[in-house]
């Protein structure tokens, strides 16, 4: 049992980073039910409060340095909230189509002509798409490390 309790938890690290390329998967909930399956699973004791305080200040980290990456570069090149909407829409879309590149294209082709409807210029629209797909790939960034670093301190509670 504990080894397809282990298998499970590493398929569940596995698949929070995956999330990076497909943001429908839930990538952070990933990382606690993998922590939450070791500590209720294989080891009860071996996870202290501290571990726990760790985690959580690091989701909210992670969850905060998301919003601001993507608030901030959005409103620096004057999105409407329209191309916000269609930006996060697209985001999801672009990972089914052509993964990773789908991530860039799609979300910059469609935040650029839902802009151009909103009567920006083109240079105008063509920064704010450029910017949503800075601020995609800064969020990327930000969530890959967080998680490596979750991921780190859980291997170094347990095996140290």
């Amino acid at each position: 049992m504990s080894i397809l309790l282990w298998v499970l938890v590493i398929a569940c690290f596995v698949l929070a980073f995956v999330a990076l390329v497909y943001p429908i998967i839930p990538g952070i909930p990933l990382l606690w039910v993998g922590f939450l399956l070791y500590q209720f699973g294989i080891d009860r004791s071996d996870l202290p409060v501290l571990f726990w305080i760790l985690q959580v200040l690091f989701t909210v980290f992670l969850f905060v340095a998301d919003f601001l990456a993507n608030s901030y570069f959005l409103k620096k090149y004057g999105s409407t909230k329209w191309g916000e909407r269609v930006g996060m829409l697209s985001i999801i879309i672009g990972s089914f189509f052509f993964p990773p590149f789908g991530l860039l294209i799609i979300p910059f082709l469609f935040v650029f002509l839902t802009e151009l409807l909103h009567k920006k210029e083109m240079k105008d629209a063509f920064l704010v798409a450029f910017a949503t797909v800075i601020s995609f790939l800064s969020s990327a960034v930000a969530k890959a490390i967080i998680q490596f670093i979750m991921v780190a301190v859980f291997l170094l509670y347990i095996f140290l």
